[in-house]
């Protein structure tokens, strides 16, 4: 089997694994959203596992950046113009995972598996809306 087959589906087992451990371990979703949102909230709870799993995220990253340097793009210098489309992006972002209760990972990965109906359908907006957003971006914009 080709690297290109192995390595997602190892990374799916992996992040399965460990979304799977935390709930069990601590009844916690793994939703990046609610990990982060605490650490930064005015009420700070289960600081060190939320820490621990932050770092664990960059660590990975980081050592898939040392490890494999091919799967990540050469970096292109950013214009002003892009730079505002990124944040306005993330800010976006930022609201629709308060709004929804959750992000991507803790309603796509850890709700869905759980079989919750409110996951299913924030799961579905989100892949509706990118999907929409693709669209305007290439063939309307």
């Amino acid at each position: 089997m080709s690297s290109s087959i192995v390595l997602p589906l190892l990374g799916g087992v992996l992040i399965g694994l460990s979304a799977s451990l935390l709930l069990l371990a601590h009844g916690r979703v793994a939703g990046i959203s609610g990990v982060v949102g605490a650490l930064l909230g005015p009420i700070r709870e289960d600081v060190s596992w939320r820490v621990l799993f932050l770092g664990g995220l960059l660590t990975g990253g980081l050592l898939l950046a040392w490890l494999r340097p091919s799967g990540f793009p050469a970096s292109v210098p950013l214009d002003p113009k892009q730079l505002s489309l990124l944040v306005g992006a993330g800010l976006l972002v930022g609201f629709g995972s308060q709004l929804g209760n959750g992000c991507t990972s803790g309603h796509g990965v850890c709700g869905i598996s759980r079989g919750s109906m409110r996951s299913i359908v924030a799961t579905l907006t989100f892949m509706a809306t990118g999907a929409l957003t693709v669209f305007f971006v290439r063939h309307v914009f």
